[in-house]
């Protein structure tokens, strides 16, 4: 096997590795030298690679959120361009939803590695964004800024997984409150 095509087989071990951990167990416990082990690599190749644990589950999220960017993008309305504001905002904080629903282990994993992660990085800061549009194109009197990251830190996976485990409340109980924070937006940004 030549040195290309190992590295494409490493690439693709660790990353199938890192998916299968997160989604089996305590994001806590999860080490990159646990992962290497997974993977059938050394750590340093894991770290020659993605750098750490962040640029490790980063690397495994990326093809996630450039899939639902591009929807957002480009696709079929209302998630895509066009549609009533109102129904762009409801496909939209849904599809948000549900991105952190399907990834939440992974994204659990960077909520807590550096200060204002959860806030801070590329993904974060385009789901922030056009939140805030979306939300100032259904409610234009709105604090649409304030608001989106009110919005967006309610579907914190961390928030999520307390809500659904220590509270006992159904996926479609948290959706639903999401959606009455967007529908009863407030009158008047001072």
């Amino acid at each position: 096997m030549s040195q290309r095509a190992d590295a494409i087989r490493n690439r693709a071990a660790v990353l199938n590795a890192t998916e299968a951990l997160f989604r089996q167990e305590n994001p806590g416990r999860i080490t990159l030298a646990r992962i290497a082990e997974t993977a059938g690599v050394g750590k340093a190749t894991v770290l020659r690679r993605f750098g750490d644990l962040n640029g490790l589950v980063e690397a495994v999220l990326a093809p996630r959120v450039a899939t639902l960017q591009d929807a957002i993008r480009t696709g079929n309305p209302p998630l895509g361009p066009g549609g009533s504001p109102q129904a762009r905002l409801r496909t939209y904080l849904d599809a948000l939803f549900d991105f952190v629903l399907d990834n939440r282990a992974l994204i659990r994993a960077l909520e807590h590695r550096r200060p204002h992660a959860y806030y801070a990085n590329p993904a974060s800061q385009f789901w922030i964004d056009e939140l805030a549009r979306r939300l100032h194109g259904a409610h234009t009197a709105a604090d649409a800024e304030y608001l989106a990251y009110a919005v967006f830190t309610a579907m914190r996976a961390d928030v999520i997984d307390y809500l659904h485990a220590e509270q006992h409340m159904s996926t479609d109980r948290i959706r639903a409150g999401l959606h009455t924070l967007v529908t009863n937006a407030p009158a008047q940004q001072i």
